[in-house]
């Protein structure tokens, strides 16, 4: 089980980054904002899980031990795949997941693309009484409003959405922001992705 990878970023670009692990390139599947949040040449250190299939390996990274650990919670859950539990984490925080389940919020997760309203509810079902996740969390990214702006852009498109919809949707989401917000990317692209809604 590779728990964490630590070394240099290679690559980082809509949903994947590349760290340097002692001269081996590894390829880490994580969420837009934190791929957004790894630049090319720093120090990175990422949270993994390392998933196992036939004919597969994949590695799947997070900025935090929380995440990781909502991650491997949602992965537990019948009809929710590693995909599916990396996108309820691209458009939820694990606090706003903890308070979901809390609340028996299924419409939370039916937000989410490939999350149906039969998985939504076991995702409720399942993981009840099992977050117990602070309620304030730290946004790992903070960029001036014009970067922000771009970044989220960048990661909409990443995730599969046309340009113009991305930049659209942008706006839309600035429009609603607070000031706080506008300076984060992950608050930026949560609000973006919620009005975008599920990608047909």
């Amino acid at each position: 089980m590779i728990a964490s990878v630590r070394g240099s970023v290679l690559v980082s670009a809509g949903t994947t980054v590349v760290i340097d692990v002692g001269g081996v390139g590894l390829s880490i599947s994580t969420t837009p904002q934190n791929a957004l949040a790894l630049r090319v040449g720093m120090e990175a250190t990422v949270h993994t899980a390392l998933i196992v299939r036939e004919d597969d390996l994949s590695l799947f990274g997070f900025a935090t031990k929380d995440e990781l650990d909502v991650f491997d919670l949602l992965r537990g859950v019948t009809g929710v795949g590693p995909k599916s539990a990396l996108g309820v984490l691209a458009t939820m925080t694990p606090a706003q997941i903890a308070s979901a389940v809390d609340a028996e919020d299924d419409a939370a997760f039916r937000k989410v693309p490939g999350i149906g309203p039969k998985t939504a509810k076991l995702i409720i079902v399942s993981l009840a009484g099992k977050l117990a996740v602070a309620s304030t969390v730290t946004e790992p990214v903070s960029s001036t409003p014009s970067s922000a702006r771009d970044d989220v852009a960048v990661a909409l498109v990443g995730l599969g959405w046309p340009e113009r919809v991305a930049a659209s949707a942008v706006e839309d989401a600035l429009a609603v922001a607070s000031a706080a917000e506008k300076d984060s990317v992950p608050a930026l692209l949560r609000i973006a992705l919620a009005s975008l809604g599920p990608r047909s």
